[in-house]
This record gives C-alpha cells, structure tokens and sequence, in this order.
C-alpha cells in the first residue's frame, strides 16, 4: 500500500492554532490539547487511502470535485489528494457558514 505524505497549508496550520486558542480560552488547556490531539490523529489517517474522503457538497453543487474532506466533529479537515501528497487546505468548525470560508479560502472568491 502506498503511504501518502500529508501537508497542511499555511491556513491550515493557522486553523489548527486558532482552534487549539480558542478552547483553551472558552472551555481548558487540557479540552484544547485533546481536540488538537483528535484532529492530528485524523490528519495522519490520511496518510492511507485519502481516498475515502467525501467530497464536500457546497463544492459539488458549484462542479468542483478535486477536494475531499474527512471530520472529527463538528471539524471538517478539507484537502486535496495530488500524487503521494496530500495537501490539507482548511480545518473549520463545520458549523459555520461553509460556502462562505469555502469560496474564500479555496476559490479565492
């Protein structure tokens, strides 16, 4: 089975410290060190069969398929599988408004 090498954007990597931020600050330390710990298990699970993502539908419902996503919840972890790489683009609270970041941060909209 091949192994697929995961990298996280800019914005991606800036997600993450935004997350782990703000539940330290709304919730503990100790909650924000768990979902920052969930998330990055997450990530490296890409690592085999990235495949096995879904491909979000505020995407699918404007034709674009070459972004897939995977979650632990209420997180969306949205990437895009290019060879052996794959490229994590954004992690957000699924709770937002989705076709806003999405057209923001992926169509540069």
């Amino acid at each position: 089975m091949t192994r697929h090498e995961v990298l996280l954007t800019e914005d991606a990597v800036g997600d993450l410290s935004e997350i782990h931020e703000y539940i330290a600050a709304h919730d503990t330390p100790a909650r924000a060190a768990y979902v920052l710990d969930r998330i990055e298990q997450t990530l490296k699970s890409l690592t085999t069969y990235p495949e096995r993502g879904s491909h979000p539908k505020e995407l699918l419902a404007v034709g674009i398929r070459e972004y897939r996503q995977v979650f632990f919840k209420p997180y969306r972890l949205i990437y895009r599988v290019a060879g052996n790489q794959v490229f994590v683009y954004l992690t957000v609270d699924g709770r937002r408004d989705m076709q806003a970041v999405l057209a923001r941060r992926l169509l540069g909209a």
